[in-house]
């Protein structure tokens, strides 16, 4: 897949394309679905298919105040754009600048000039241009005008509109089981395994912890069950992807202040991951983060903790 982040970037006489436009955070299903339909509409008629988005996201430019956490790193974002089967991604950047252009001025550039769209895909509620002035309308009257269909997708998604806001919220309150199901996967979490305090290890259950430049929205303090992934290693090796159960938190019992993503392997204690970059994905809550007494009813609790994972993992496989 293509990834442009300017305009000048795009080959002169790219199209035609059969394009989109949206925030993309998460690739929830309801993106899938537009973005299945634009390469389906561009296998159909020999043309690419494009998705055009933005970084950083329009309000934590234009209203800072306002600015949603992001699900899905940038990086992370574009792989999942890549995987939809799309030929190309621009990537343009929002500045308050950018913000000032007509709907006209934006669709003429992005859409006509730049990327010769044959057909533009959207939802019904989308809207562009200074202060959200263009809709489906607006896109329709300019799709006339310079020879393009608009083709506009109505909102999906079972028990409610399919949205990166309410895959946002469950991830934040901890439901990520109801998360993945808007999503279509697993939320996933990203970083670098670092050195912590070597805790985990001491008390018979070593733990990954992950960098705190991790990428991706982390979920709400709890214990979880889950996985981690090895990306690097072939998807046929054993070891790419492990069953795990995964604390987040500050440590409270050991009176912690930093809060961290540790992932435990279960039944491993082999693994040096150490400087690896893994993917840690979020299947299930099993309970809240708590302040235990003692270190004795601490390594109860995680005795527990690491049976109700192996049960979920075993209970997946029958």
């Amino acid at each position: 897949m293509l990834r442009w982040t300017d305009l000048s970037q795009i080959p002169q006489g790219y199209g035609p394309s059969v394009a989109t436009l949206g925030n993309f955070d998460g690739v929830h299903k309801g993106h899938r679905a537009v973005l299945s339909t634009v390469v389906q509409r561009a296998r159909s008629e020999g043309a690419h298919a494009v998705a055009v988005t933005f970084d950083p996201h329009p309000v934590a430019v234009l209203h800072p105040e306002r600015a949603p956490q992001i699900i899905t790193s940038p990086d992370q974002r574009l792989e999942l754009l890549a995987s939809t089967g799309l030929d190309a991604v621009l990537v343009m950047e929002f500045t308050h600048e950018f913000a000032q252009l007509t709907p006209e001025r934006f669709v003429v550039d992005v859409f006509v000039k730049a990327l010769g769209a044959s057909v533009v895909v959207v939802g019904q509620d989308t809207r562009f241009g200074v202060r959200n002035s263009g809709d489906v309308d607006t896109l329709r009257r300019l799709g006339v005008e310079h020879r393009f269909e608009v083709l506009a997708l109505a909102d999906i998604g079972n028990g409610g509109r399919w949205s990166s806001s309410r895959v946002r919220g469950l991830v934040i309150d901890g439901d990520v089981a109801a998360a993945a199901k808007i999503l279509g996967r697993p939320h996933q979490v990203s970083g670098e395994v670092v050195h912590g305090d070597h805790r985990g290890r001491e008390l018979g259950y070593p733990t990954a912890n992950l960098s705190q430049e991790s990428a991706g929205l982390i979920p709400a303090d709890g214990v979880y069950v889950g996985r981690l992934i090895r990306p690097k290693l072939p998807d046929r090796d054993l070891d790419r992807a492990l069953p795990a159960a995964i604390s987040i938190g500050t440590n409270p019992t050991f009176e912690g202040t930093q809060r961290r993503v540790e992932a435990h392997v279960l039944d491993r204690s082999d693994l040096d991951l150490y400087g690896e970059t893994v993917i840690v994905e979020f299947m299930e809550r099993l309970r809240a983060t708590e302040k235990f007494d003692s270190i004795e009813e601490l390594l109860l609790q995680i005795a527990d903790d690491v049976q109700r994972a192996r049960a979920v993992f075993s209970s997946t496989l029958t």
